[in-house]
Order: structure tokens, then C-alpha cells, then sequence
């Protein structure tokens, strides 16, 4: 890590980067704000079953916990801001409609999710709720898709996945719950042989037919041909039918709007709050996923409200390092101090208003220059304070 005095895998964000990281976030909020979404600021703490609510292990296991002193009930620092907005939608605002509802805050985990990660990220995301549509799927995708390609990242892949997939052979074959959680973890681990093993070792409570599924889950990964094979040997469950039927609609309105495009049948990221498509954004030459999302239909039920809910949410801090549009300028005005100078007082007064940096240089200073890099400077030709070059 950069700063030895900090623990392990937290940072500080010096001004360059800040800045660069601020410009994107407030580009994306605006983004977000014309389509609809409205802002919302859930707290950094809450206590723990609101924040774990649909999403069990999951995220119990990335979460910092701490002892409330006033209830002595246990809190959380949040590890995801999307159990918030659903608290907020189905608590808090209690809308019967489509609610949109967007955000931007620092989360915290445990442990970082890979060797270059934070584990302090700065997420942002946007949240659809009461829309139980493929509509609102593709309106989520799009939008971040959108958002991509605003700050700057050049070439996007897309994976489709939809946990349907392998829930359907979960319910469809009648598989006890111990056994769906040690496959569960075999397939989100892509552990061939412990698969093979569970397979053989519960063949009683799955069909030959069933194992061979499971078996092929994790090499579903691919272009369009992934949906032809998984209709040709996966079990015709209606449950399975339909997540593929779905899967098909959706990349072919996708098609166009990314670089490349695939499915991925053995993704259970989230799959224990994940209810329908879930779909991951890559970018060239960088390992993780810059942008990550999905179908949650159900995390609502505990707030009251099972509402129908799909959204997004991707690192301000990951995406800015990999923009590849201008920095921002840090090149500001010079201006001299004069105590009481009316006239230079509403020249700096001007600039600013247009978003011109303006620092007043302040006196008995040691003759350093300021920190910060200005190029040009304020000065007094002909009773009229002018720009000049440094």
C-alpha cells in the first residue's frame, strides 16, 4: 500500500485524484437525475439485520461490526448501499409506483474483494423499484452501460447470468437444502471435481439427468451458442425455459451497445438475494468487474414489501483510474492580496462564478509558491486587473 501508516488495503485519495473521482461522481448523478432517479443518503451505520436483510451470508461475512452503546444492540458499517435504498423504498417512502432511486457513499468490507481492491470503496448505483419486467432490466443495463462509456472507458464486455438457471434444477429435482449449498459453492467456485463428487456422493436425490446439468453449468460460458446448448441438455423446466427465454431478449437488445457480449450460466454472484438476471461489465486489461448488477425481487419482504427491484453499482474509485478522458484542469489564477481592493475583489468574484480557480496569494508567505498549480495571475495594467501568463 502507498501509506504504511494506513491498515492494509485502506488509502488515502490524494487532490488530484479526488478531483478526478468527484467529477465522476457528480457526472453520473446528473446522469441519473434526468432519467429519473432521485438521490438518497442512507447512514454509514444501521443495525446489523437491517443491513444483512435478504442477503445473509453474503454480506454478514464482509461487514465490520460494532456494539451500539446507547440500545447495546449490534451495529454495522455498511458493507452495500443497495439493502438501504430497499429499506428506503419499502419503508420510508412507500410508494404503490415505480420508485428510481439513486446514491453515491463510501461502504466498508472486511477483507479486500481482490489483490488490488479497496476495502473502503466509494460505490454509486441506481435502484428500480416496482417494475417486474425485462423493461426495467434493460433500462438499468443500458443506464450503466451509458455511464461506462462516459467516463471514458473505451471497450465494455458484457456477461449475462440468471440464477433461475440453477435454481430451477435446485427446486425442479427436489434438492435438499445441504446439498444446494455445498453445489452452490462448488459451482461459484467452478471446483469440477468437488461438483463431481457431490454429484456422485447424493446420487440418490439427483436424477442422472439432474447431475449431468449441474455437471455442465460451468462450461455454459460463451456466445449465443451457450443458449442453444443449455436448451438442447439442460432439463426442460419451466423455470429454466423461461431464464433462458429472457437471456435471449436481453442480449439481442444489447447487442449494440457493447463491444462483446456473454453468458455465463454458472454465475451465482449474489445468488442467496439475486431472484433473476444478473450481468457483470469488464474492461480491457483489467481483471475485476467494473460494474456489477442484477434482479432482486424479494430483499424487500423483511421491510414489509417484496417489491420487485433491479439495479447496479460499480467503484467511483476503480472507474476513475481507468478513464481514459482528460483530468480535469488544477490550473488556477494568481491573484495578489490587496486589502480592500473593491475592483479586484469583483474580478476574482467574476471568475469563480464561471468556474475559473482564482487563489488569492496570501502575504508574509516566505516567497514559496502556493501549492496549487497556477499558470496565470492577476494583474493591474491600466487600472484594469487582467490575465497574464505565468
Amino acid at each position: 500500500m502507498r501509506n504504511w501508516v494506513l491498515p492494509e488495503y485502506i488509502e488515502d485519495i490524494l487532490p488530484a485524484e479526488a478531483l478526478r473521482i468527484e467529477s465522476t461522481r457528480r457526472r453520473i448523478l446528473d446522469w441519473l437525475l434526468v432519467h429519473g432517479y432521485q438521490l438518497v443518503c442512507p447512514p454509514m451505520l444501521e443495525f446489523v439485520e437491517s443491513l444483512i436483510s435478504g442477503s445473509g451470508s453474503d454480506m454478514n461475512l464482509r461487514m465490520f461490526k460494532v456494539v451500539d452503546q446507547l440500545s447495546g444492540r449490534m451495529m454495522g458499517l455498511r458493507a452495500d448501499i443497495t439493502p438501504q435504498t430497499a429499506r428506503i423504498d419499502a419503508h420510508l417512502l412507500n410508494s404503490d409506483g415505480i420508485t428510481r432511486l439513486c446514491y453515491a457513499g463510501s461502504v466498508l468490507h472486511t477483507v479486500p474483494s481482490g489483490l488490488t481492491s479497496t476495502r473502503e470503496p466509494l460505490q454509486i448505483g441506481a435502484e428500480l423499484y416496482g417494475h417486474a419486467g425485462l423493461e426495467s432490466d434493460l433500462e438499468i443495463q443500458r443506464l450503466m452501460l451509458q455511464i461506462l462509456t462516459m467516463s471514458g472507458i473505451d471497450k465494455v464486455h458484457l456477461d449475462l447470468g440468471h440464477v433461475a438457471v440453477f435454481r430451477g434444477l435446485v427446486r425442479g429435482a427436489k434438492i435438499p437444502t445441504r446439498l444446494e449449498e455445498e453445489l452452490f459453492s462448488a459451482l461459484q467456485a467452478k471446483n469440477i471435481p468437488k461438483l463431481k463428487e457431490l454429484c456422485s456422493e447424493f446420487g440418490k436425490s439427483i436424477s442422472k439427468n439432474v447431475g449431468h446439468a449441474l455437471m455442465l453449468l460451468p462450461e455454459l460460458y460463451g456466445d449465443k451458442k451457450v443458449l442453444v446448448q443449455a436448451r438442447k441438455f439442460l432439463p426442460n423446466y419451466p423455470e429454466i425455459r423461461k431464464a433462458l427465454d429472457e437471456l435471449e431478449v436481453v442480449a439481442a437488445e444489447l447487442k449494440s451497445v457493447v463491444d462483446t457480449l456473454a453468458f455465463d450460466l454458472s454465475d451465482l454472484r449474489g445468488y442467496h438475494y439475486h431472484s433473476g438476471i444478473v450481468f457483470s461489465a469488464y474492461a480491457d486489461n483489467y481483471p475485476n468487474a467494473i460494474a456489477l448488477g442484477g434482479r432482486y425481487d424479494d430483499i424487500g419482504k423483511v421491510f414489509g414489501r417484496a417489491r420487485p427491484a433491479t439495479g447496479f453499482s460499480m467503484d467511483l474509485r476503480e472507474l476513475s483510474r481507468l478513464k481514459k478522458t482528460p483530468d480535469p484542469s488544477l490550473n488556477g489564477i494568481l491573484a495578489p492580496y490587496r486589502k480592500n481592493n473593491k475592483a479586484l475583489e469583483k474580478k476574482i468574484e467574476q471568475l469563480r462564478k464561471k468556474n475559473q480557480i482564482v487563489v488569492v496569494e496570501l502575504p508574509r508567505h516566505g516567497g514559496n509558491r502556493d501549492t496549487f498549480n497556477c499558470d496565470r495571475k492577476l494583474v493591474l495594467q491600466n487600472k484594469t486587473w487582467k490575465i497574464v501568463g505565468i
